[in-house]
């Protein structure tokens, strides 16, 4: 087992080393173009990424990845960083071998890291010479900060991130942050389509988007939604606050949990609902007041 970094500005995680299809070339080369891949895909191609299972997640650039099994032009990774029961050692599934870069030992002990704020942002070779789209919680080392750019590690060597796209914290030491700033950094997102297996500013799926949101005020938590809702302070449906995910299950809440979302304060959530539809706040009330089973808080 060797250790691998994420070379493209977001990766995804596929089932299998079969499961991209032609109309997916843009989402398995290097660089990706993902906004060009999602514009190509119609509802029902969208759609096929759950109903066929050919996604399970996706990382982001400079995330580490254990490469397990090298086959071809495909390496079988976990992902430490997204825990699953599907794996101990981090969430399971096939990326790309031109996507992935072997982790160098660091020479240096970078006390800073940049995390993009904004839904996405330019990455720069050079200041002024745009080379890639980042997505938001893309997370970098930072080699120097100057008056307008801050330089970072990369995988493949050194870029530039705009200041005023980032927010810079000690290195395993970003402040958490209480369940009013998870709603403010949610809304970030309103309009955003829905992506199935989606983990950046380009596009999340509903477990996708809490695991970011919480992601994003210190706390890591389970990368799916049944597995979300075993975790953090378990709180009761008439108690719930701004910040807290709600869990939703078939058989008016009583089998298998299908959907969460962040409770957004009075009556009302913010979710990525499904294929088709965008990041949304409205009401809990209707269509999935009889689903709701649990509540979950993994701030304080």
């Amino acid at each position: 087992m060797e250790l691998y970094q994420i070379n493209v500005a977001v990766a995804t995680l596929w089932t299998s080393k079969d499961s991209a299809r032609k109309i997916d070339v843009d989402a398995i080369t290097n660089p990706v173009d993902i906004p060009k891949w999602l514009n190509s895909l119609t509802y029902e191609t969208k759609l096929d990424l759950c109903n066929d299972n050919l996604v399970q997640s996706q990382v982001l650039l400079g995330e580490e990845a254990q490469v397990i099994e090298i086959d071809g032009d495909w390496a079988f990774c976990v992902i430490p960083s997204q825990s699953s029961k599907k794996d101990d050692r981090g969430y399971p599934g096939w990326i790309p071998l031109n996507q992935l870069r072997k982790k160098e030992e660091e020479e240096n002990n970078y006390d800073q890291v940049a995390v993009v704020c904004q839904p996405t942002a330019t990455l720069y070779e050079k200041p002024g010479n745009k080379w890639m789209e980042v997505s938001y919680q893309t997370k970098l080392p930072i080699v120097e900060t100057l008056e307008e750019y801050s330089k970072v590690k990369v995988p493949s060597g050194y870029a530039y991130l705009k200041n005023e796209d980032i927010h810079i914290f000690k290195i395993n030491e970003a402040p958490r942050q209480n369940g009013e700033f998870i709603i403010r950094e949610a809304e970030k997102f309103i309009g955003l389509p829905y992506l199935w297996g989606g983990m950046s500013g380009f596009g999340f799926d509903c477990s996708g988007f809490s695991y970011t949101m919480c992601n994003a005020v210190g706390y890591i938590i389970a990368r799916d939604a049944h597995e979300q809702a075993d975790g953090g302070i378990d709180v009761d449906l008439q108690q719930i606050q701004p910040g807290d995910l709600l869990f939703f299950a078939y058989e008016e809440g009583k089998g298998h949990i299908h959907h969460v979302a962040i409770y957004y304060g009075e009556g009302e959530m913010i979710h990525s609902p499904n294929t088709g539809k965008s990041i949304v706040i409205e009401e809990i009330a209707g269509t999935y007041e009889k689903e709701l089973c649990a509540a979950r808080r993994y701030w304080i």
